[in-house]
This record gives structure tokens, C-alpha cells and sequence, in this order.
């Protein structure tokens, strides 16, 4: 970590250490509900490998009452709040917390272009999946057979059906859809624009990013607002050469573009780096979520959480993984036999109620954990009080930053063989966007434990309701991938 400016890591005597502020921050989350797991925590010499205990447990302990995840959620984000930083260009080093009120004087307040598409808006909501484009009854006889297949819960279909019978609710021109990493793939930002909505875009200044987005922009029935500097030309090439902000580094800017947004603000969290740096850009967002909260009464948030972490799940899950495992072949029960037991063990214990379903990948590391697990504490914190958030565990997908991972893309090519279903990212993102529509226009669900909240409508793509503990298959998946993508 070093040689980072903007949002960065505390100090501790070797340098950065993303390991000890991810310890730390797990510790401090745990103290007041679970004192025994927070020094359990604090003493874990080998973080990297050893995490996924203490982010199981982070769950657990958050089952005993509402208050109790609330707490956690709360002390989770006070902790990270109080450790991060922000390195200044200069060398200046200022608290997170001070960055909104000690801008230095020659930053530069970004402006608005604003770019009209020529399409015509679509009020009808489609579904792309292998090849088609599924409306109506295909888009219900798809969903009915994803609830058998277990591959997303009742209430996500029930969600989108609740769209398809309202497509009125497509129209989201009384809303601001803020998606802050715009060019991410699983993003809202086609669909919203597509159904004639406004988008205001925040992602890097890349001319590449811009170049997509206003193309896609151009060719919907929406408007796609962009931050720029004063002074920059309207035409496509100069927007996209000069459009864009650096959240790790421009925070008080963003926030005061975002805060001068005329409407209903729609704060959309789709942000994503490698490594370390997903840890970052977590926290920058979540700054400059509290700033547009303590400045706006109006800030909706939506998040996508990631199927591979730790959830609790209802009952009904539990059983239609226990109805799998009671049936399995006598091949796989073979080679639970074989393996001593750590090959392909049951998902939950029989009549768990909630079972709690492991899918952390090891593979992803405790900063992807911990950057998404930060967003499900700042959508607990946040419906606690009272907003609307839309908040969806979005489906295995094979975005971009997966295929990278060879292991990680051969565990998604063999994971069909498990039951599990992998997404292609224009149908995991057009499914998050009509969950986001239900959640604004009912103002989401309202039950009685932060877990219940996190559960609905979740698209799992089957991790949930497979018979076998995800991890336990990982290997062989990643095998049987392998083995296809040769042959």
C-alpha cells in the first residue's frame, strides 16, 4: 500500500496493512454483541487465509435480535470511519471525516452535460437469456422454473412479477439514478436508460468508460447526466476525453456535484476495484453516502451484494437443500466417503431455521469481503432510520473481473454440475434493475430482522438451496470446469 494517495489505509508500524485494519474493523464490529468472537478476531495471526471464520461469525452473532445486527452493522462502520484516512498529494494527512470541510481552495467544482438519447422508451420490462429477449408469459414460465430449480427465491420472483404487472413503475423520470461506477457490468445504467430514466454517472476518467456510456446513452429514450469540468465542449468526443471523477481523490467535489441534483436522489453503490483498493472505493462511497444523508432528507440507497458471502437464509431454503441431499446419487455419497468427509458435506444442519449458507470464496480474499460487507452494514444502518433501500443479492455472473480469475472461472464453468447457475451479465443486470424498481416503488421490504431484509428477493443463482456447502464442491467444480473448457 504504499505510494497511495486519497482514501487510504491507517498507519501501523510495518507501513499500511490492509490485514490489520480488516481484523480491527471485524473486532470492533463484534465487541459489544460477541466479546469472545472480537478477541478471536484480534488474535488471528494468519488474517489472509484465516477470515472466513470471523466473517461466518459477523452472521451468527447478528441472529440473537434485531439490535444486535444493528449494533454490529453500527460499530462495524464507526470503526472503519475512525481508522481510515486521506493522504493528500502534498503529504497532508487528514481524518476520513475531515475531508468534506478542508477542501484546499484550488480544487476546481465539477459541472453538469447533460446527454438526451434519440430512442424510444420502453415501458414494457424484457428479460435478455440465451438469446432471447423473454417477455410475459416466457418471462413467467422463466421465473417459475428458477423457484423450482431453486435457483432464486420466491419473493425475487414475486418482485419481478410485481414489476411485469405495473409497467408504469418503468418510468423513472420522478427519480435521479445515481450508479456510481457507471461502467460496471452489473449496473442499472442500460436499463434505466432504456426505460427512459435519468441516470447521473460517476466512474473514473477513462475516455473509454465515456465512450460506451454515451453511446448506449445516445441510442435509449433517457438522459445520461456526467460530471466534466467547466468549459468542456458538448460533443461526444470532447465529453468522453474529459468526463468523470476519481472518488478516492475528488470526494468533496462528487459530493457537492451530486448535492446541487434536482429530484429524488437514488444513490447507487456498483463500485469495484482489485484488491486493496475495493476496500477503499468502499469506504469513499460510504463517506459520501453519510455526507448526501446529512445534507439531502431525500437519498435512497441500492446496493448488489454478492452471492459468494456469508447470509442467513429461511427455513424453506434449508429443506429444499436437505430434499437434494437426501437424494443424491450413491457416486457423490462415494465421494463424501472418500474424502473423509470434506468433499461435498451437507449445506446446513438438518431443520436449521434460519441455516446460515457459506459461499466466501477463498479465493476472493478478506478485502473483497470486507468492501462487501461494509455495504450490507450501511443498508442495515440505513433502513434502520428509516430510508428506502433497495438491496438485492444479485446471481453468480461471468463479469469481467471473474474471468480473470482462472480458478474462479473454471469453478463457474463446472458449477452447473452442482446445481448452481451462472448468469450472463446482461441478464443478472436487467434482473437487479427491476428489483431496484420494486424496491422504489414499494419502498422495499419492511421485516422483522435484518436478515429477512437482506434474503428478499435474492437471485443466489442456487448457492442457497444446493444439497452441498458451496465450498466443499469448490474443487471438484473448479476440476470439472477445467476438464470442460479442454475438451
Amino acid at each position: 500500500m504504499q505510494g497511495s494517495t486519497g482514501v487510504v489505509f491507517p498507519k501501523t508500524d510495518g507501513g499500511r496493512s490492509t490485514s490489520a485494519l480488516g481484523r480491527t474493523v471485524v473486532a470492533d464490529a463484534l465487541r459489544a454483541v460477541d466479546p469472545v468472537g472480537a478477541r478471536s478476531a484480534e488474535h488471528e495471526t494468519n488474517w489472509r487465509h484465516g477470515y472466513l471464520g470471523h466473517f461466518r461469525r459477523l452472521v451468527e452473532a447478528g441472529l440473537l435480535s434485531r439490535d444486535a445486527a444493528v449494533t454490529i452493522a453500527r460499530d462495524g462502520l464507526a470503526s472503519l470511519h475512525r481508522r481510515m484516512s486521506v493522504l493528500r498529494a502534498d503529504g497532508t494527512e487528514i481524518g476520513l471525516g475531515e475531508v468534506f470541510t478542508t477542501t484546499p481552495a484550488d480544487v476546481a467544482p465539477l459541472r453538469t452535460a447533460t446527454v438526451a438519447g434519440t430512442g424510444e422508451a420502453e415501458r414494457e420490462l424484457s428479460l435478455p437469456y440465451r438469446g432471447q429477449r423473454l417477455r410475459g408469459d416466457d418471462l413467467r414460465r422463466r421465473l417459475d422454473a428458477w423457484v423450482t430449480a431453486g435457483v432464486v427465491e420466491p419473493s425475487c420472483a414475486d418482485a419481478v412479477r410485481a414489476v411485469m404487472a405495473n409497467p408504469d413503475w418503468l418510468d423513472l423520470r420522478d427519480q435521479r439514478i445515481v450508479v456510481l461506477g457507471a461502467g460496471a457490468e452489473m449496473g442499472p445504467l442500460p436499463s434505466v436508460l432504456r426505460w427512459g430514466g435519468d441516470v447521473v454517472a460517476v466512474d473514473l476518467p477513462r475516455p473509454e468508460i465515456w465512450r460506451r456510456l454515451l453511446h448506449t446513452a445516445r441510442r435509449s429514450g433517457g438522459r445520461l447526466h456526467l460530471p466534466v469540468p467547466a468549459g468542456t465542449d458538448p460533443d461526444d468526443d470532447a465529453l468522453a476525453a474529459r468526463a468523470g471523477a476519481d472518488l478516492l481523490h475528488n470526494l468533496p467535489q462528487v459530493a457537492d456535484w451530486l448535492l446541487d441534483v434536482d429530484g429524488r436522489l437514488v444513490l447507487g453503490n456498483y463500485v469495484y476495484a482489485d484488491g486493496a483498493t475495493n476496500v477503499r472505493a468502499a469506504t469513499a462511497v460510504d463517506a459520501l453516502t453519510l455526507r448526501l444523508q446529512e445534507r439531502r432528507d431525500d437519498v435512497a440507497l441500492a446496493f448488489l451484494a454478492t452471492p459468494t458471502d456469508v447470509f442467513a437464509v429461511p427455513g424453506d431454503a434449508v429443506r429444499h437443500a436437505e430434499q437434494g441431499y437426501a437424494a443424491r446419487g450413491i457416486l457423490r455419497r462415494s465421494l463424501r466417503v472418500a474424502s473423509g468427509g470434506r468433499l461435498l458435506h451437507r449445506n446446513y444442519p438438518p431443520g436449521a431455521d434460519p441455516g446460515v449458507n457459506d459461499s466466501l470464496v477463498p479465493q476472493q480474499g478478506p478485502n473483497y469481503a470486507l468492501a462487501k460487507r461494509l455495504q450490507r452494514w450501511r443498508a442495515t444502518v440505513a433502513r434502520q432510520a428509516g430510508a428506502t433501500v433497495s438491496f438485492a443479492v444479485a446471481p453468480p455472473t461471468r463479469t469481467r473481473s471473474v474471468l480473470r480469475n482462472r480458478a474462479l472461472a473454471a469453478a463457474y464453468a463446472g458449477a452447473h454440475r452442482f446445481g448452481i447457475e451462472v448468469f450472463e451479465p446482461a441478464t443478472s443486470n436487467t434482473l437487479m434493475a427491476a428489483l431496484l424498481v420494486h424496491a422504489l416503488r414499494t419502498g422495499g421490504p419492511s421485516l422483522p430482522h435484518p436478515w429477512q431484509d437482506e434474503a428478499y428477493g435474492a437471485a443466489h443463482g442456487g448457492l442457497w438451496r444446493v444439497p452441498y456447502a458451496p465450498r466443499s464442491a469448490l474443487g471438484l467444480a473448479v476440476l470439472l470446469g477445467f476438464g470442460g473448457a479442454r475438451a
